[in-house]
């Protein structure tokens, strides 16, 4: 079986791996970011670029949006060209008031109420862990860097909640779960990343809250918060 999604040869992609969902975040990652950044993939437009970041080398490819479209390149990425470490980096909702616009969560775990995991492993399961592997680096990392990040629960959705409201799904969690950010992509990653026996964790800048009246980013402050999120994954996934 040849990779449909993702064609390119197999030495073309590094075995670390940035995973923005907009693949034209991947593209201001590659030349903003990256030395010698070559184009390794345009199929569906979902563009990826492997450079080098400090020496190290490292592709940034889109995932697009949603658990099944990460799920797709996750797998192809992991299975069809060797890569071992991905760290998606995107936006994500509050989900706790003391979550601000532009913090930085990191997922300790994600919890859903998705079909997907009982799809692929026959198994009802709502909550799984990320990498402690990369999860500490990125830890330390944010120290070191003065880059600060929240440590918590995603909760990975199915909808766009900022359009459709899912409290009926909020109120099943367990109230021992906490979660800090909503998106929408974190658990099929970190499922993949288990069935295939290797690392992924997830970093997301607060791009909108409920929580938080009149808090329109300005493009220069979303950009802003975006980057330093970008900085961070690649220090913690080079180091």
């Amino acid at each position: 079986m040849n990779p449909i999604h993702i064609v390119t040869e197999k030495d073309n992609i590094a075995d670390l791996v940035l995973l923005p969902g907009d693949p034209l975040r991947a593209k201001y990652i590659a030349e903003n970011y990256l030395e010698n950044a070559k184009l390794i993939n345009e199929v569906r437009n979902m563009f990826g670029y492997t450079g080098t970041y400090k020496g190290k080398r490292i592709t940034v490819i889109g995932s697009g949006m949603g658990i099944p479209s990460v799920a797709i390149y996750a797998y192809e990425l992991y299975k069809f060209y060797n890569v071992n470490k991905i760290i998606r980096i995107g936006s994500a909702g509050a989900f706790n008031k003391d979550v601000k616009v532009t913090d930085i969560v990191l997922g300790k775990d994600a919890y859903s109420d998705s079909n997907f995991v009982y799809a692929i492993k026959k198994r009802n399961e709502k909550l799984i862990k990320s990498s402690n592997t990369l999860n500490e680096k990125i830890l330390n990392k944010s120290k070191e860097l003065n880059i600060p990040v929240y440590y918590g629960t995603i909760y990975t959705s199915e909808v766009f909640d900022v359009y459709h409201n899912i409290d009926h799904l909020k109120d099943n969690i367990p109230k021992n779960i906490k979660p800090l950010a909503s998106e929408m992509e974190a658990f099929g990653l970190f499922h993949i990343a288990d069935l295939l026996n290797k690392k992924a964790t997830c970093l997301v800048t607060i791009s909108d809250s409920k929580f938080e009246d009149n808090k329109d980013l300005t493009s220069e402050e979303r950009q802003n918060a975006l980057n330093k999120m970008i900085i961070l994954a690649l220090e913690s996934i080079t180091s």
